[in-house]
Formats: structure tokens, C-alpha cells, sequence
């Protein structure tokens, strides 16, 4: 009997506890190449401007009444809800080669991976994600008194040798280019998704060949990493691009993924096309949003049948339930200017299961 508090092998065994992120201290983040690279120009350019400043309170409050709420329905469902400590984000900080403010603690699914009864913390390309892991502090230690294993990645340099100086979005039908380098291992969590001894990853503009071999090493042979290829020109997390729901069921963006190409180790699974999600009419959470369309994907699953999805998004509500889950539909679409939605704005810590290989 694992008797860790810590105990998620999989993105669907039922949710007994899970740690949701937080809003206060937010902070629009520092001007650096590897996050602009994501966004448009004139974007890049609002953002380079804003870079450092706290988050206006007319995108705060609506987020924050919505993320009060999913905690409230996760609380309902049984589910054990953590939360970070609160920490002003515009305190600067720095290494020897660079400094920096923060971000936000809104996206846990980012900086910390859980596998079984490890949580890992992630080494982040981004500076100003540098010390992300530090409000979770108190909650890492407690997870650890009580029999968890906690370990860290080494800490990346972020020198600019790890960036690619003259980058630039590649066009559609260009040959794929990444801003990240090889000079050190560099991930965010948010570019894997797991099933069992099988975990799936997507190289990114936040995750590089480094990170990955990495992770591989460190896991040993007891599981295995494919590589999902993506037709995403901006591709920075998987969540909105491959998302098991069940044993041998996942979602696919049918924008991103060629399906003729998924690795053959899950030819026999449920391939579920995602839905084209439906448009955003208010004119602030298109201009803010730090996220694209898909973000319809960005579901956290309670188990096999149930799954938290975005009340907005009512064609993938509508195709969850043709594909025999219950929907439970919840409002975080103010969470987008954030990075993220249900999947991201969580981070689930133990699932009641045991570690099953789900491939062929």
C-alpha cells in the first residue's frame, strides 16, 4: 500500500487531492525574447511595455470569481484542494548573469510534475518562472514530512546561449524552428501528459531535446517518453494539443496533430478529434489572452466518466458527452490572460490507482 500523499500516475484515475493555483501578486511578465517569441509582434510590443507591472484589476476580478468557484465545485466532488502561499511577483530578483520580476503562481501544471510519488520540480526557460516552485514551498515540505519524494531538476543558467538570437516564427510550410538551444536541459511540466509507464511530450519553445533525455534518464527504463509532433508554429505546452482522457482514449487538436503520424505504440487507442472551439466575443480576453483558441481543450478530468470543461465551449461539451463522458461544465475562461484554463490552472497530486502501462 502506497502510503505517500503523493500518488498520480495518470490524467484520469478518480481525483482525490489536487493543488489549484492563485491570482494574487500577478505580474505581467518580464520583457525577454523566449516570451515574446509566442505572441505577436504587436503584442510582443504591449507586452514589452506592461513587462513587470501588476495584472489591472478588471482582469483579476472576474478570474478570481471564477477560480472561487471551481474551487467550490472540485470541493463538492470530494476532491482536497491546496493551495500556494500569496507572493508579490514584482519583487525582482537574479542570478550572477541576468535579474528579473516574476510571474504568477496561477499555473502549478507548469513548474512542478508529478510522477507516482514524486513531485519534480521543473527547470523553466522563461526568467522570469525562475523561483515559480517557491510559494508551493510549504506544501512541498508537508508532502515530503509525510512520505512523498520531491526532487529538482538542476537549475538552468538562461544565459543567452540558450536561445536562438535571430529567431522568428517559422511561416506555415517553413521547416520547424525552436528559440531554445542545446547549451542545458530546460521543460515546463505542461509539455508532458501521462499514462502510466508511458509519458508524451511535445518540444517547444519551452522545452527542448535536453529536457527531454533528461526527464528519460532520470525516470530510467520503468517508463518510456514519446515525442508527439506538432504543427503548432508557436508550440508551448501540450494540454491544448494531446490530452488522454481514459485508458487508451485521448483528445486531439485536429490543427496541430496529423493523426496518420501519432506514435505506433497507441495505434489501437480512441483517437477524439476536438471539436472546432467557439469563438471569443469579448474584445479584452482576445487582446489579453495569453493562450490560442484551443484552450477549449484545457480540461482536467475527475475519472474515466467525469470531466471538468469550460461552460463557454458548449461544442466540446456537446462532443464529451457523444463520447460517453459526463460533462460537468464550470466557467474559467477569465483565467486565459493567466496561461491557461482547468488543466493548467491545477495539479493533480494523488489519484486513486495504480502504475498500469496503457500502450501496445
Amino acid at each position: 500500500m502506497n502510503l505517500s500523499p503523493v500518488n498520480s500516475h495518470n490524467e484520469w484515475d478518480p481525483l482525490e487531492e489536487v493543488i489549484v493555483g492563485r491570482l494574487e501578486g500577478a505580474t505581467i511578465p518580464s520583457k525577454h525574447p523566449v516570451v515574446a517569441c509566442n505572441i505577436p509582434p504587436w503584442g510582443a510590443r504591449l507586452q514589452g511595455l506592461a513587462a513587470g507591472f501588476g495584472y489591472p484589476r478588471r482582469l483579476v476580478e472576474p478570474a478570481q470569481q471564477e477560480l472561487d468557484r471551481f474551487i467550490e465545485l472540485l470541493e463538492s466532488l470530494g476532491v482536497t484542494v491546496r493551495r500556494p502561499d500569496p507572493v508579490d511577483h514584482r519583487r525582482r530578483f537574479g542570478t550572477p548573469d541576468w535579474s528579473s520580476r516574476g510571474f504568477t503562481s496561477t499555473c502549478p501544471r507548469d513548474s512542478m510534475l508529478v510522477i507516482g510519488d514524486e513531485i519534480i520540480e521543473t527547470p523553466m526557460a522563461w526568467p522570469c518562472r525562475y523561483f515559480e516552485t517557491h510559494p508551493y514551498r510549504s506544501i512541498l515540505k508537508d508532502y515530503f514530512r509525510r512520505g512523498a519524494r520531491w526532487t529538482a531538476a538542476p537549475k538552468p543558467q538562461l544565459t543567452d546561449e540558450l536561445f536562438e538570437p535571430d529567431f522568428r516564427i517559422p511561416a506555415v510550410g517553413e521547416p520547424m524552428r525552436h528559440i531554445l538551444t542545446e547549451f542545458e536541459p530546460v521543460f515546463d511540466a505542461a509539455d508532458f501528459v501521462r499514462a502510466g509507464r508511458d509519458l508524451f511530450v511535445t518540444r517547444s519553445n519551452v522545452t527542448n531535446r535536453m529536457g527531454i533525455e533528461w526527464l528519460r534518464r532520470h525516470l530510467g527504463p520503468g517508463y518510456r517518453i514519446h515525442e508527439i509532433e506538432s504543427r503548432c508554429r508557436t508550440p508551448m505546452h501540450i494540454d491544448t494539443t494531446f490530452v488522454p482522457l481514459g485508458p487508451g482514449r485521448v483528445l486531439v487538436n485536429p490543427e496541430y496533430i496529423d493523426v496518420d503520424r501519432l506514435p505506433e505504440a497507441i495505434g489501437s487507442w480512441d483517437i477524439l478529434v476536438a471539436p472546432e472551439p467557439d469563438p471569443i466575443h469579448e474584445h479584452l480576453l482576445k487582446v489579453t489572452s495569453m493562450c490560442g483558441k484551443w484552450l477549449s481543450m484545457n480540461v482536467l478530468v475527475i475519472d474515466e466518466k467525469r470531466v471538468i470543461a469550460e461552460r463557454h465551449h458548449t461544442g466540446m461539451l456537446r462532443a464529451l458527452e457523444g463520447w460517453g463522458f459526463e460533462p460537468i461544465p464550470c466557467d474559467l475562461l477569465h483565467y486565459a490572460p493567466f496561461a491557461g484554463s482547468f488543466h493548467c490552472a491545477t495539479l493533480d497530486v494523488r489519484r486513486r490507482g495504480t502504475l498500469e502501462s496503457y500502450v501496445d
